[in-house]
């Protein structure tokens, strides 16, 4: 029997208040919500269509069926019969206390109430509560419905079973619940961005950089090591095989350096060196320099790939980048005496270990794409870069064959030779010929109709002079070459498999 659906009510459905509804509703609980403001419907279900659209992308996981959303006219009864409640009402000391005292008055009393207060101390608010021992900061980051971390901050009065509780709640929607040791002002996170916040605002007043400048700084930089190692993980991957204590006996003297205004910094004396390498040790010491750095690596390039998918940040400049590669591969100059007797040879790659599936081959969908890499250099070499595909043109693959020949290891070289089969003014007709490098054995063949498209009118048109040009001058010599037995063949029968 499954357990009984939960229920929450969110107090304040801003931007905040917003993002919980959604995360709350996507992961199959109930939300009543209570703002007074006009526009409150209207814009929680604007965001809620974002959200919705983020997690069809986030994850090919079956999504569960959604919650139900239900707007009330009054705190009162916003409240009753709910398993959880959210505050995230302006961050003014006397409103929230107000209205978390209301949430108290009017909810049962053993239902948990946190406030997504970005910096208020939980003592504070909680002072004038009958049930205060429920009460603690559940402080969110935006877009809540994406970044998992939720820092969970008590007050004196807050009971360790109420933090526990809270935080399996926020885990079973996809968060990363941080229970705070101390209570503080502004928590943890936002700690650390005010210092990086109060820093930038110098650099701009001085004169020293831009917005936009302090913004790339960080995007193509240090946030992309945050991203997915944080502060002192990173350092201790910087101190090298000697580990976080020999960055700290290199770069703690800058700390007394005119490197910021922010200069109210403890003394890095042994016992917080000791206390900083014992942390470090327990929290990274499992693995070996050479392996964090392999781990960086990998998460940094999964990162800037997943960037390069929207053109944003650092993916975009990967894209450039890889861009001017091609360019340098394949200059897109076909000579008017170039030979094209034979197939051409315009792709060459090693088969990496994440290639490989189970039985230590390459895994098929790894096949597909080095056949689409070497359409990429095709193209590349006809003329078609970003200059051609900004003025609205491209060319699509439309259909594709694969045939899988021979196994091939990790580690080991491959070449793709490709050949013209058939052009006209709107299509043109290749095979690829994936071989063993060293051996000449012939591995697969991959064999694509490609299209080429208006991609404003979304519909097929006419090469570009640039591009047809050259494909006319490859389709001279290529209509010559022996058309393969199995161009044009689908899949074989059963009967001639031997």
């Amino acid at each position: 029997m499954s357990e009984p659906r939960k229920k929450t009510a969110l107090i304040g459905g801003g931007v905040i208040g917003g993002g919980w509804a959604a995360r709350f509703l996507l992961n199959g609980i109930d939300v009543n919500v209570f703002d007074p403001s006009d526009s409150a419907e209207r814009t929680l279900n604007e965001m809620l269509s974002n959200a919705r659209r983020a997690y069809s992308k986030m994850t090919m996981a079956p999504l569960v069926q959604p919650g139900n959303l239900l707007f009330f006219d009054s705190l009162e009864n916003a409240v009753q019969d709910v398993d959880f409640i959210q505050e995230s009402a302006p961050e003014r000391l006397e409103l929230k206390r107000s209205i978390i005292n209301q949430i108290d008055q009017y909810a049962s009393e053993t239902v948990l109430i946190c406030s997504s207060t970005s910096g208020l101390k939980p003592t504070l608010l909680q002072a004038e509560m009958k049930h205060p021992e429920r009460f603690m900061v559940g402080h969110p980051f935006n877009p809540v419905y994406l970044l998992p971390l939720v820092e969970i901050c008590g007050g004196e009065k807050t009971s360790e079973d109420a933090k526990l509780t809270a935080a399996e709640f926020y885990r079973e929607v996809g968060m990363k619940p941080l229970i705070l040791r101390k209570e503080i002002d502004a928590f943890i996170a936002d700690r650390l961005l005010e210092a990086v916040w109060r820093e930038g605002l110098w650099l701009i007043r001085d004169d020293v950089a831009s917005t936009e400048e302090l913004d790339d700084a960080i995007r193509f930089g240090f946030g992309l090591r945050w991203a997915q190692m944080g502060l002192f993980e990173t350092y201790r991957v910087a101190g090298g095989e000697s580990g976080v204590r020999h960055f700290i006996s290199q770069f703690g003297p800058t700390l007394g350096l005119p490197w910021t205004k922010l200069m109210n910094v403890p003394e890095l004396d042994e016992e917080l060196i000791e206390k900083i390498v014992l942390q470090s040790d327990t929290q990274s010491g499992m693995y070996s320099i050479r392996e964090l750095e392999r781990i960086r690596d990998d998460n940094l390039v999964a990162i800037m790939q997943g960037l390069k998918l929207h053109d944003w940040g650092a993916g975009a400049l990967l894209k450039e980048y890889e861009e001017r590669l091609y360019q340098k591969a394949h200059s897109g100059i076909v000579s008017s005496d170039q030979d094209f007797s034979k197939p051409l040879s315009l792709f060459d790659a090693e088969v990496l270990p994440e290639w490989l599936d189970y039985n230590g081959h390459m895994t098929e969908s790894r096949y597909l794409q080095v056949f689409g890499d070497a359409t990429d250099a095709l193209l590349n070499y006809i003329g078609m870069d970003e200059a051609y595909r900004s003025g609205g043109f491209s060319v699509y693959t439309v259909e594709t064959h694969i045939r899988h020949l021979l196994e091939i290891a990790g580690g080991e070289p491959l070449t793709v030779e490709t050949q013209l089969l058939g052009l006209d003014e709107k299509r043109l007709r290749i095979v690829h010929k994936l071989l063993h490098t060293s051996s000449g054995d012939e591995l697969a063949t991959g064999e694509h109709m490609l299209l080429h498209v208006d991609t404003e009118a979304r519909c097929a048109s006419p090469f570009g002079k640039k591009l047809y040009v050259k494909l006319e001058k490859i389709w001279l010599g290529h209509q010559n070459l022996t058309v393969p037995d199995y161009s044009g063949n689908g899949i074989q029968n059963l009967k001639s498999i031997s």
